[in-house]
């Protein structure tokens, strides 16, 4: 198989093309990337059951929790109470009663605590001793033994507030590995004390609050951008239940908690509407600040996504109209963002950012109006896009908008939506890019490599959501699949090729807890002491590592090569010099290649491949075996043939000194 190199230029390249998008799904935030070990800190928790346009949350504040006695006692007991909260925002918290020494409570923690020998985690709850003068103990256990322990005497209590509530904080270190232990708060003797937000945190998480080793695999991939924080979660199953980013900008133990839209996925008859994950709730730990601070040090460009007075489209017909106060609350939330993120410290909500610890403007630059949205006779969201552009142009002109193409990229919705824009294409800075969304299957992708070679060039496009669906396993890791990765590499290459055009894109979804999944293929799959990358990982890293900045000419031979199962691009690195050129090869059988360089190149050429490949289609990673599918290096000296593996992506970059390309 040859490949031609040209030296023309084609497309100029969008930098950061290749980027994140974040939704807090499969237990992505709480549970997830927010490092939070404890669940129900706050005593908020809501139950949600119902179907589409009929949803419903019943206060369970005491889920998670249970008490804990020592040996031979009575036992412990508590209530869940108001009257005199910490938090206004959060009104419930826990009574506890105990009759003797060593009782309290315990929280179960998703499936338990993992710890890691020698770590700190650092334990932080507010109490107010009503009838207590003794010692707090908490402790990490398993099987009646101790591997982390820490005391702190109740008179050591810090920061007292109106209501007598006092801060404590103590350090556990444990002084071996466990997983699947239990989190216990107790007391040394008999008494009664009132408690909220019971917090632990690692003491190696990320400024804080992201938990290391998936913070570090969303670095590694070098993003340029990241979507947040969704996804249907913008909107909300209702639109009380939408994510209402100023709730998240006070103090972590005084953000409203809140029922996770996912929490009511597959509810039906069968099970009364009331789901697995029915307790899926969000603490707003990791809010809009802490998702601003995420990008900044990651390197990634924020995307946040507004509401327009929409709940989601696909389960409710719920929505605010344009001519009322409540729309212009959902309008005026869009301009305050913008403020927040970018406004001088004299500014109102500037001021709030650097109260929260970044003085600094966030350098906001995109953003999302609109999750997923389509047109409808009574969702008029052609109308609202309207009126948000034109608000928000006002105050910050410089803002790039990015517009929706609904669901798919083969309805009618999507149609209608592509008409819209068209229709607007000449007034300037209407729309930076719209976001198109699809989940196919593996042939598709293949199929439509060329999907937006004939598109006008005049909008351009987001590729906001996708991901190729294998169904080999749906809401298991065995979905993510060798086969489905290397069709979205080929696609992709589709992708680049058209950079003119597609200046975005990001697979979706990002993150799954295992055991706590509504949805997969995902990239990053982990449990409570590790993760891993997915196939579709490594294609999502191998690409946004090899960015070039612009499209060579491929000299006509693509179509050649698709018969054989062959895909590539091929684009020049301007500042290094190098030729990239990513291939794939999704043939079972190994394939000969010939790369015909420009004139001048022949000779001293050193390529540097990485090659991902597996031994199967249907290969897959797991926990146990993290890297059975996993991107390995090799150097191809001059003069020596190259072979593509079979079923492989393969990412080679072409180093010389002296290089020479025509405008």
């Amino acid at each position: 198989m040859e490949i031609k190199i040209g030296t023309k230029r084609k497309a100029k390249i969008q930098e950061g093309m290749i980027g994140l998008f974040f939704e807090d799904i499969n237990y992505a935030a709480d549970g997830g990337l927010y490092a939070e070990m404890l669940e129900n800190r706050s005593f908020e928790f809501l139950e949600a059951a119902g179907d589409a346009c009929d949803y419903h949350v019943e206060y369970d504040g005491g889920y998670a929790w249970s008490t804990y006695s020592a040996e031979g006692s009575k036992g412990a007991r508590y209530r869940l109470v108001m009257g005199s909260p910490h938090s206004e925002e959060n009104p419930h918290y826990m009574r506890l009663e105990t009759t003797h020494a060593g009782e309290g409570i315990r929280n179960k923690a998703y499936d338990g605590i993992y710890l890691k020998e020698g770590m700190d985690y650092k334990l932080v709850f507010w109490a107010r001793c009503v009838k207590f003068n003794g010692v707090f103990e908490a402790f990490v256990e398993k099987n009646g033994v101790r591997y982390a322990e820490g005391k702190i005497t109740a008179a050591a209590g810090l920061e007292e507030t109106y209501n007598r509530f006092q801060r404590y904080e103590v350090l556990l270190q444990a002084q071996t590995d466990v997983e699947r232990g239990d989190f216990v708060l107790c007391l040394s003797e008999a008494g009664i004390v009132e408690l909220d937000f019971v917090s632990l945190m690692p003491c190696d998480a990320v400024a804080g609050i992201f938990r290391r080793d998936l913070f570090d695999m969303l670095k590694n991939l070098h993003p340029g951008f990241l979507r947040f924080p969704g996804g249907c979660i913008v909107e909300g199953n209702t639109l009380a239940n939408r994510y209402r980013y100023k709730d998240s900008l006070k103090p972590v133990w005084a953000r409203r908690n809140n029922w996770n839209r996912w929490a009511v996925h597959e509810t039906k008859e069968e099970n009364d509407y009331v789901g697995e994950y029915s307790h899926y709730n969000q603490t707003l730990g990791l809010g809009y600040y802490e998702y601003f601070l995420l990008c900044e040090l990651i390197g990634a460009k924020p995307l946040p996504v507004m509401n327009v007075g929409f709940a989601c489209q696909y389960q409710s017909k719920e929505m605010v109209g344009r001519d009322t106060a409540a729309f212009q609350e959902f309008l005026q939330d869009a301009l305050d963002l913008i403020e927040f993120a970018n406004g001088s410290e004299d500014t109102a909500w500037g001021a709030i950012r650097a109260k929260m610890g970044h003085p600094e403007p966030f350098d906001l630059t995109m953003l999302g109006i609109g999750n997923e949205q389509w047109q409808t006779k009574e969702a008029d969201f052609f109308e609202r896009y309207e009126i948000f552009e034109r608000a928000i142009h006002e105050k910050a002109p410089e803002i790039k908008l990015i517009g929706s193409a609904g669901p798919d990229v083969t309805s009618e919705r999507y149609t209608k939506a592509w008409e819209f824009y068209h229709a607007h294409q000449d007034q300037e800075n209407f729309v930076y890019a719209v976001d198109e969304h699809y989940y196919v299957k593996p042939g598709w992708l293949y199929e439509h490599v060329d999907f937006y070679d004939d598109y006008d060039r005049k909008v351009k496009v987001f590729s906001g959501e996708y991901a190729a669906h294998p169904m080999n396993g749906f809401n298991k890791p065995q979905a993510n699949t060798l086969e489905g990765a290397l069709a979205e590499a080929a696609f992709l290459t589709g992708v680049e090729r058209n950079g003119d055009v597609v200046v975005l894109a990001s697979y979706a979804p990002l993150f799954a807890r295992m055991g706590y999944t509504q949805w997969s293929p995902d990239m990053i799959w982990f449990d409570g002491a590790s993760c891993y990358g997915s196939p579709s990982y490594y294609v999502q890293k191998m690409y946004a590592c090899n960015m070039g900045d612009i499209i060579l000419d491929t000299c006509g031979g693509e179509k050649e090569a698709r018969e054989k199962g062959i895909y590539y691009t091929i684009s020049l690195c301007e500042k290094s010099g190098e030729i990239i050129l990513k291939v794939v090869n999704a043939k079972e059988a190994e394939q000969a290649l010939e790369l015909l360089l420009p004139e001048g190149w022949e000779g001293s050429c050193r390529i540097q491949a990485e090659i991902l490949t597996g031994p199967e289609r249907d290969a897959y990673n797991t926990l146990e075996a993290p890297e059975r599918v996993a991107p390995y290096k090799k150097i191809f000296e001059t003069g020596e043939s190259i072979t593509l593996p079979p079923l492989s992506f393969v990412v080679m970059r072409i180093e010389r000194e002296e290089t020479s390309f025509q405008d």
